[in-house]
């Protein structure tokens, strides 16, 4: 898969895995086997050192501490715990493809960059690294494709990242992802709007990351033009860690990827015309002019003798001023449908 695969294809749907082993690659086994067999088109992990991401006096964010049991603990004393090993990134990308699953994860610092370069075909920014702008520069270095959220931004703030990225290489391809950081998220702090408004302000493709419960805006957005999504999902939202409670479980998983699927194929193709099946629902659906009443051979129409019925085999209602004054070529029964081989035009 290149960046071409994503953009232009149907959209990409990416089983966000996160930090949700648990620091286990054991665990990050058993999600890429629950993503592809949801029929995600990527898993995505994500790679750092957590000394080079997190100081000693940073809290944990308010869901942080509500989502786990040690409400004591810091934040890096927490995320230290979901750090997997350099040398697992490379094991993982390897499963999934023997999975037959795209491999993404996201670097939070310059030496994870550096590790996920031969592993990933797209960069995947994190929302809190938007504003990262030498992180940014460092990654539009490597000249491969970026998918960027934009959690917690202001527009001002997304035109300053995309500037630093062009700067650097403005011929990379880019899409946008909106988000609201919340753990979960109320459906009242979604404004999936903004994801329109994104792709009007920067004439790029749009996407949307989602941190609500359950399926239904992931759904939704698909329907608005989202041409990427992604969700957190779990093995089990009980499981101990900060994500879990606001992730799918397979399960539901599988579920948004066939309801985003079917979306795509009711969307269509835009053109306004009958399909395949309603040519032959037509006929019994719609009306055509049928006799009022038994008529002979040469018998000129009149208004009066004509009558709007089903099926819709026969002349269309809306000729019924080019046959009256006209005469038949044959007797016609009482609710016969009138077809135009019955009138006589000489």
């Amino acid at each position: 898969m290149n960046g071409i695969d994503i953009f232009e294809k149907g959209c990409f749907i990416i089983a966000e895995a996160g930090v949700n082993h648990n620091g286990k690659v054991e665990l990050a086994y058993r999600l890429i086997d629950a993503a592809k067999e949801a029929g995600a088109d990527a898993v995505k992990f994500q790679t750092f050192k957590a000394e080079k991401v997190v100081s000693s006096v940073a809290s944990k964010a308010t869901y942080q501490k509500k989502n786990t049991e040690n409400t004591e603990e810091s934040q890096l004393e927490m995320i230290k715990k979901l750090e997997l090993k350099f040398k697992d990134f490379k094991a993982l990308k390897e499963y999934c493809d023997k999975k037959s699953i795209t491999f993404l994860s996201t670097p939070f610092d310059h030496e994870s960059v550096d590790v996920l370069e031969p592993l990933v075909p797209v960069y995947k920014v994190a929302s809190g690294e938007l504003i990262n702008i030498p992180l940014l520069k460092y990654i539009a270095s490597k000249g491969k494709p970026m998918i960027i959220s934009t959690g917690m931004a202001r527009i001002g703030e997304v035109e300053e990242a995309l500037i630093a990225i062009d700067e650097v290489n403005p011929n990379i391809e880019k899409i946008l992802l909106h988000c609201t950081t919340n753990y979960p998220c109320p459906y009242k702090e979604v404004n999936l709007r903004a994801m329109l408004t994104l792709r009007e302000a920067f004439k790029l493709p749009v996407g949307y990351s989602d941190h609500t419960l359950g399926i239904e805006v992931p759904i939704a957005a698909v329907a608005l033009g989202a041409k990427v999504i992604e969700k957190h999902f779990t093995l089990d939202r009980n499981l101990p860690g900060p994500d879990h409670k606001a992730s799918l479980e397979p399960s539901e998983l599988k579920a948004m990827v066939k309801a985003i699927r079917n979306i795509e194929r009711a969307l269509g193709d835009g053109i306004k015309k009958p399909n395949e099946s309603e040519i032959e629902i037509m006929k019994v659906a719609r009306k055509s002019l049928v006799a009022g009443k038994y008529m002979k051979e040469g018998h000129i129409l009149t208004e009066k003798d004509l009558e709007i019925k089903r099926p819709g085999t026969g002349i269309q209602p809306k000729d019924i001023d080019k046959v009256v004054g006209l005469k038949i070529n044959r007797d016609i029964k009482k609710d016969e449908v009138i077809t135009w081989n019955m009138i006589k035009f000489q």
